[in-house]
């Protein structure tokens, strides 16, 4: 289950959950929820490629009543890079064909280029205050279609 926000973020951690948490924690009003239609169909992609964990970030899981996008990294072990979409493979910014299919960014959770931290633990830190915050995984193979 999904802990409470604090101050507007999850508590610091990787919080396993499950689709329908997602849907009733943040799709909240009618933008949110044409985000997670979004979200929907790049999880659907990447559970036919063979992906079992992807990690949900961004402004999207948190209080913010209208986020711009969601970000996602996708652990690549185990995913077929030929069965996914080619958008999936756009990896530098600004991702326009991403964010026109999928209304969010999608990264293989790869180093980022300036800390060098995986995109795992990047999308931990906070970027205004640099604190640690929560993240939220899900296996794309769980999400309904």
């Amino acid at each position: 289950m999904l802990p409470d926000l604090v101050d507007g973020l999850l508590p610091p951690g990787i919080h396993q959950a499950e689709w329908t948490e997602v849907l009733v924690r943040f799709g909240t009003n009618r933008h949110r929820r044409w985000l997670l239609e979004g979200l929907r169909a790049a999880l659907a992609e990447l559970s036919r490629a063979g992906c079992r964990t992807v990690y949900l970030d961004g402004s999207f899981v948190t209080d913010k009543p209208f986020p711009n996008d969601y970000d996602l990294c996708w652990e690549i072990d185990g995913v077929d890079i030929h069965r996914l979409d080619r958008v999936f493979l756009d990896l530098n910014p600004p991702r326009i064909g991403q964010y026109a299919k999928y209304r969010g960014d999608l990264l293989p959770n790869h180093r980022e280029r300036s800390s060098r931290l995986h995109f795992v633990e990047f999308f931990q830190v906070d970027r205004e205050t640099g604190g640690w915050k929560g993240i939220i995984a899900l296996d794309p193979r769980r999400v309904p279609r």
